[in-house]
């Protein structure tokens, strides 16, 4: 008899449970999927791409790859930048076949034709056998170009907002931080084996903080009842998860990590052996004082909470950042050109330089010695390591990419700690129906 009165209970169970479930396989694996994505979601968005500080001056550029394009960024004679597909205007040749460079004009090494760096026709050969002459005619495609934070942010959409308005509170949120200001230690660029949305979900959560990086709580909150989650307008997203002391969870453990730190800021680990949970609260504080005459200026425009914290934002569609008191960890994914399985994925860290310190900047990869010059690295995945915590989070993606293209994959289901998974996801749904949100 009990077992005919479940069987009811069950089947609405089962019929809530799909109800709940959302990002069906093929979102990571169709094709057509892909295609409709880049036309509806890549061309429209504002997208982060170059360093202001990395082309100083005129002629100065730098090419980025973005699924099928390639974004020409130029530094001006007037000191702008200004943005251009990376095509020649008479047979689609690439302008521009390098990364990085300085010119005083761009040559294209099919036919010679010369493009000012406005993206003007400078000199073709033959122009008289052109009908109608090309000089003052033809232009490089222009793209639309905003900067900020120390960025070159591009929008393929010429009738965008701007960026200020599409960034929102984020724009207000990095205003604190002196990002534009800081050092590159850490520049990977990896080939990845998983659609760009993996790596861009994993970053939108820390529900997976104790079974992928269980040592994280040594130093970081990683209980949900005990983080804060923001939803902004546009898809964009803030997690706020407190630092400087070790999770809940873990006791009173003082850590050799931990007691490091203290011991920075010139505070006893023996005086919160008892209580190392009172430590975030002691450092806040300690960086408040001796914070100024280290070099630490900007401490005076943090709150507390900034101080220690990890502020981790979503910027939509495919830029993440962990944001602290001293550090940027740089985490973009971009589309492959043709293939949904696969992407590219940025895992860079610039860090502030204060005048006098000597402590080296610890990067994902490891401490670097301050004033490092770091390469730009480009590399398939398993070929180098990322840095611990990074591979533990790529060691996911193989995997989670081959389940979407099971047949028994039904949805995920999720919690409410991942809820800016679900808040960007209803996004990109806005986007692909051609009907944005909070735009």
């Amino acid at each position: 008899m009990s077992q005919q009165m479940d069987k009811p209970a069950a089947a609405a169970a089962d019929k809530n449970l799909n109800s709940q479930r959302q990002l069906p396989g093929y979102r990571y694996t169709s094709p057509d999927f892909f295609a409709t994505e880049w036309e509806r979601v890549w061309t429209k968005t504002w997208l982060l791409l170059g360093r202001e500080s990395e082309i100083p001056e005129p002629g100065d550029y730098q090419a980025e790859p973005l699924g099928p394009e390639s974004i020409l960024m130029v530094r001006q004679p007037d000191g702008g930048i200004r943005a251009f597909y990376n095509v020649c205007q008479h047979r689609g040749n690439r302008l521009i076949a390098g990364d990085a460079g300085g010119v005083d004009h761009f040559t294209c090494a099919y036919h010679g034709w010369k493009w000012g760096l406005d993206g003007e026709l400078l000199w073709a050969q033959d122009e008289e056998d052109f009908p109608g002459g090309l000089c003052g005619k033809v232009r490089l495609a222009e793209i639309r170009c905003e900067t900020f934070a120390g960025f070159i942010w591009i929008n393929m959409d010429p009738d965008c907002v701007t960026l200020r308005e599409y960034l929102g509170p984020v724009w207000e949120g990095w205003q604190a931080y002196p990002v534009a200001q800081m050092r590159r230690y850490q520049a990977d660029t990896v080939n990845m084996p998983c659609n760009w949305k993996v790596i861009q979900d994993n970053f939108n959560e820390s529900y997976h903080l104790q079974a992928v990086h269980p040592e994280a709580g040594i130093i970081i909150e990683d209980d949900y009842k005990d983080t804060e989650f923001f939803h902004f307008p546009s898809g964009h997203t803030l997690m706020k998860m407190k630092s400087g002391r070790p999770a809940k969870r873990v006791g009173a453990s003082m850590d050799p990590l931990l007691a490091g730190l203290l011991r920075h800021w010139e505070l006893d680990p023996a005086a919160f052996a008892a209580n190392p949970h009172a430590a975030r609260e002691a450092l806040q504080a300690q960086k408040r004082k001796l914070g100024p005459s280290r070099g630490y200026t900007h401490y005076a425009h943090l709150a507390d909470d900034q101080l220690t914290d990890f502020h981790h934002y979503s910027v939509f569609p495919n830029f993440s950042v962990s944001i602290t008191a001293d550090g940027f960890h740089f985490l973009r994914v971009r589309p492959h050109a043709t293939d949904p399985n696969r992407c590219l994925f940025d895992n860079w860290f610039y860090a502030t330089d204060p005048a006098g310190e000597t402590a080296p900047v610890y990067a994902p990869i490891g401490p670097v010695p301050r004033g490092t010059e770091v390469p730009h690295q480009v590399f398939d995945y398993l070929d180098k390591s990322l840095g611990y915590a990074m591979d533990q989070d790529m060691s996911i993606t193989t995997g989670q990419q081959n389940g979407f293209r099971s047949r028994g994959y039904q949805g995920a289901v999720l919690t409410g700690q991942e809820s800016r998974i679900l808040h960007y996801h209803n996004q990109l749904d806005a986007y692909m129906s051609g009907r944005p949100k909070g735009l």
